[in-house]
């Protein structure tokens, strides 16, 4: 399979400031997003199918897995990450790296930033929402800190790994849509990007289900609607680390809360 099959002969639409979001969304930087509009490359829809079910592929291998602690888990966490990034290196070539930027100063800040904006929303919904249907709480994380240091240790190691997992989760299948949305459907770029954020974002939630005890509203509602932050995180900075980083963040601060909580005991 070579990357040269992957180009296509559909015309690029300009990228004009119409186009773009506001500066609260879309910062004013010149990038844009890949893939979408043959720019560094297009892909064919055969090869946005094979990434989609690569994510989904890495999925089912992080949740079938066995996983009797957290040293063991940093394999399928780690294939979690490695399967869809072997699909985009097979399908683009050495254009996979356009879903990474250099991070910046700027950049850090932007992942605090949404960190603390994913914590505000999710505590926010999570406090309606449990108000109205009983919620569960997330087992990995509630049990932080009660398998010994070297576990704990894994814990924050496996879970960087998979959270950069699941953000080719999310991201990969956003691209795609925007791909699917704006250069076949022949919907604006406004109107692309909003639709793939809320899609991508029950793609999300929905994938959360297990953790949650098929708790429908909770993944759904509550685990979807955090998701829009992380995702504007991507959509703000065209920079996958940033959305990475505030990931991150946003889940260690809860594991370390648990970790304290567990050695206080």
């Amino acid at each position: 399979m070579t990357t040269e099959n992957a180009t296509q002969a559909t015309p690029i639409r300009p990228l004009t400031d119409h186009s773009r979001f506001g500066r609260l969304i879309e910062r004013r930087d010149g990038a844009d997003f890949p893939y979408y509009n043959g720019v560094p490359i297009e892909l064919s829809v055969a090869r946005w199918i094979l990434l989609w079910i690569s994510v989904a592929i890495g999925l089912v291998a992080l949740m079938l897995f066995p996983q009797p602690n957290n040293v063991v888990a940093i394999l399928p966490r780690a294939l979690f990450v490695a399967i869809p990034l072997a699909v985009l290196a097979l399908v683009a070539g050495k254009h996979w790296t356009a879903l990474f930027r250099r991070v910046r100063g700027v950049d850090v800040g932007n992942m605090f930033f949404f960190a603390g904006l994913n914590i505000a929303i999710t505590a926010a919904v999570g406090g309606i929402v449990s108000l109205f249907f009983p919620v569960s709480a997330n087992a990995a994380v509630a049990a932080a800190g009660e398998g010994g240091v070297l576990d704990t240790i894994a814990l924050y190691l496996g879970s960087g790994i998979q959270l950069l997992g699941e953000e080719l989760f999310v991201v990969l299948p956003f691209l795609a849509l925007m791909y699917f949305l704006f250069a076949k459907a022949g919907l604006s770029r406004k109107t692309a990007i909003i639709l793939a954020w809320l899609i991508s974002a029950i793609w999300f939630g929905a994938a959360h289900l297990p953790t949650y005890d098929w708790n429908l509203v909770q993944a759904i509602v509550v685990i979807g609607s955090a998701r829009i932050a992380l995702t504007l995180a991507y959509i703000r900075t065209k920079n996958l680390w940033v959305s990475v980083g505030a990931h991150i963040i946003n889940d260690w601060v809860f594991i370390t809360i648990a970790v304290i909580a567990a050695s206080a005991a």
